[in-house]
C-alpha cells in the first residue's frame, strides 16, 4: 500500500483520539452495507484468532411424540446448538505527515487522514463481508439458467427473481428479520442487498415499490431504496460482480511449440494473482491451457501444455458469463437474499475493533532526528464474517442492462 506524505508547519502535541476514533468510525460505517445485518459477535481479548458463532437447531415436528397422553407428563427436549468457527484477520494502512505544511493546519491533516482511513477500511470490511455471504451454496441463476457462463445480456434481475428467493427462504424455514438498526420494532422481512444496476432493473418492472410508496412510513435502514414481497432492499456500490479475470490479445506469434506466452501492456493486482497461482486454468483461443507459473519482471506467462499460436489470439479466462464476440463475457452480477443470523461477523463497535494510531513527530527518537515526521494509521485489530445457515441466504447471479 502506497505512503502519501502531506507537508506540514504546524507541530502540536494534543491528539484527541477518541475524537478521531469516532470519526474513522463513522465514516467506515457509511461503507458498510453487507456487514450491517450479520450476527454480531465481539472477540475478547486472549481469546485466541478464532471466533466461534452458536444457532440453535430446530426442533423436529413430530405428530405421534408431541401428541399427549391423557395424565403423563412426557420427557422434556433438550437444547442444542451447532458452532461455526471463522478466523479473524487484521487490516491496515497508515499516511505518513511531515513537519511542514502550506495550507492546511495540521489537526485538519489528521481528521482528514482518519476520514479518508476509514473510508478505505470500510470498503475492505464491506468486501471481505461480501465475498464471505457469495460463497454460500444456495444459488439461483437468472432465468433459470443452468449455470454463470450461460447468463448472457437478457438475463436481468426481475421481481420474479425475488419471489423465487423468497420461496426458497420459507421452504427453508428462514427466520425474517423485525427490527431495525436502532432496535426499533418493524415489519417482518427479508433482506436484499443489489448494485445500482440491478436497481436499475428492478425499478423497470411494474410492480416495484420504492420507498415514498410506502403505505405505512416506517423507519427504514440506511441505504434502503424500497421494499416488495416482504423484501426490504438495500443498495449497495460494493455488491459483488463476476467479471473475465483475463482478456489480452496476443502481440507475438510463435515460431514453434513453445510453453511460454509474453503478455504486453500494464496487468491490475487482480489479473497478476491469478496469474501467479500454478494450476488456475486459461484459454488461448481455442486451446484449454493450464498455468504454471508467471514471471512478474518479465510478464512470461508458463503453461503446462505445449503450444503454438499466431499474433492475434485471444488470450482468456472462463469464469463470468456468456461469451460475447472475440471471446469476452458478460458481467455477472451477484444479488443476495436472506433471512436474519444467516450469516455472521465481528462487531465493529467493540471495543479496540477499529482504532486510529497516532505516532507524533520525533517518535521515532533517532530514527527521526529532526523530528520531520508523525505517522496517522488506522486499524481493525480482527475482523472475520462466515455464513452460519447456508440455506438461509440466496445468492441471486444476473447481467446487467446497459
Amino acid at each position: 500500500m502506497a505512503i502519501n506524505t502531506t507537508l506540514n508547519t504546524t507541530e502540536t502535541t494534543y491528539f484527541n483520539k477518541q475524537f478521531y476514533d469516532k470519526k474513522l468510525l463513522e465514516t467506515a460505517k457509511t461503507r458498510l452495507v453487507h456487514a450491517s445485518f450479520g450476527q454480531k459477535r465481539s472477540i475478547p481479548r486472549h481469546g485466541g484468532k478464532r471466533v466461534e458463532f452458536r444457532k440453535y437447531d430446530l426442533f423436529t415436528p413430530d405428530v405421534e411424540s408431541l401428541t399427549l397422553q391423557e395424565g403423563v407428563t412426557p420427557d422434556g427436549q433438550s437444547l442444542t446448538q451447532s458452532n461455526v468457527e471463522a478466523e479473524v484477520s487484521q487490516y491496515g494502512a497508515y499516511v505518513e505527515v511531515s513537519d511542514l505544511l502550506d495550507l492546511t493546519a495540521y489537526d485538519e491533516v489528521l481528521a482528514d487522514s482518519a476520514e479518508l482511513l476509514g473510508e478505505q477500511l470500510g470498503t475492505v470490511i464491506e468486501w471481505v463481508t461480501r465475498d464471505a455471504m457469495c460463497a454460500t451454496t444456495n444459488v439461483q441463476y437468472a432465468n433459470d439458467a443452468e449455470y454463470r457462463s450461460a447468463l448472457d445480456g437478457d438475463d436481468v434481475l426481475t421481481v420474479n427473481e425475488i419471489r423465487k428467493a423468497v420461496r426458497t427462504l420459507k421452504k427453508n424455514k428462514a427466520r425474517m428479520f423485525t427490527a431495525a438498526e436502532d432496535g426499533s420494532v418493524r415489519r417482518p422481512h427479508y433482506v436484499c442487498i443489489c448494485s445500482p444496476d440491478a436497481t436499475y432493473d428492478l425499478q423497470n418492472d411494474p410492480l416495484w415499490q420504492d420507498v415514498s410508496k410506502y403505505s405505512n412510513a416506517e423507519q427504514i435502514y440506511s441505504g434502503e431504496i424500497g421494499r416488495l414481497f416482504g423484501v426490504v432492499f438495500v443498495e449497495s456500490t460494493e455488491a459483488k460482480v463476476y467479471h473475465q479475470t483475463i482478456w489480452q490479445v496476443i502481440r507475438h506469434t510463435a515460431s514453434s511449440a513453445t510453453h511460454d506466452i509474453p503478455l504486453r501492456g500494464e496487468l491490475t493486482e487482480e489479473q497478476i494473482r491469478y496469474l501467479s497461482e500454478p494450476g488456475n486454468p486459461i484459454c488461448l483461443g481455442e486451446q484449454e491451457l493450464t498455468i504454471q507459473s508467471f514471471n512478474r519482471d518479465t510478464s512470461i506467462l508458463t503453461v503446462e501444455e505445449s503450444i503454438t499460436y499466431v499474433m492475434g489470439t485471444p488470450l482468456y479466462t472462463d469464469d463470468a458469463g456468456a461469451f460475447t464476440e472475440d471471446y469476452r463475457q458478460y458481467d455477472v452480477h451477484a444479488t443476495l437474499v436472506f433471512g436474519a443470523d444467516a450469516y455472521g461477523v465481528i462487531d465493529i463497535d467493540g471495543s479496540g475493533t477499529m482504532e486510529t494510531i497516532i505516532k507524533p513527530h520525533g517518535s521515532e527518537g533517532s530514527g527521526d532526528p529532526l523530528n520531520q515526521r508523525a505517522t496517522v494509521g488506522a486499524k481493525v485489530a480482527a475482523y472475520a464474517a462466515t455464513v452460519l445457515n447456508p440455506l438461509w441466504i440466496v445468492r441471486i447471479e444476473h447481467t446487467v442492462s446497459k
